[in-house]
């Protein structure tokens, strides 16, 4: 809406009697001047190319979100089957440690 249309609006609508009857609003206080529209409209932009930044940031942060996820379920098993054999290779090397220290026994009862 143009300043012009505006401040017509603003004069035809009819003077209503409010309780204080010397209060009179001029059209030309209600005008907003163009600087200050342009500074308006400039800070509504912003605002809006913020809200999308926002926006597309938080739909790559959700697709991150989702495909680290299925790579977790993916390398679940493996984890599983790591874990197993890692248990299986610390009692195997507890067996041979046992069997080495039996044999240094053994060497040891020989030398006497």
């Amino acid at each position: 809406m143009s300043q012009f249309s505006w401040e017509s609006e603003v004069a035809e609508e009819p003077q209503q009697q409010h309780h204080q009857p010397d209060v009179f609003v001029e059209p030309e206080s209600l005008a907003l001047s163009v600087d200050d529209f342009s500074a308006l409209e400039d800070r509504i932009l912003r605002a809006v190319n913020l809200v999308k930044r926002e926006r597309i940031a938080r739909a790559e942060a959700e697709e991150r979100a989702v495909q680290a996820e299925a790579r977790l379920h993916e390398q679940g098993p493996l984890v599983e089957t790591l874990h197993s054999e890692v248990n299986g290779l610390r009692a195997e090397r507890e067996h041979v440690r046992q069997r080495v220290e039996k044999l240094l026994a053994q060497l040891d009862a020989l030398e006497l």
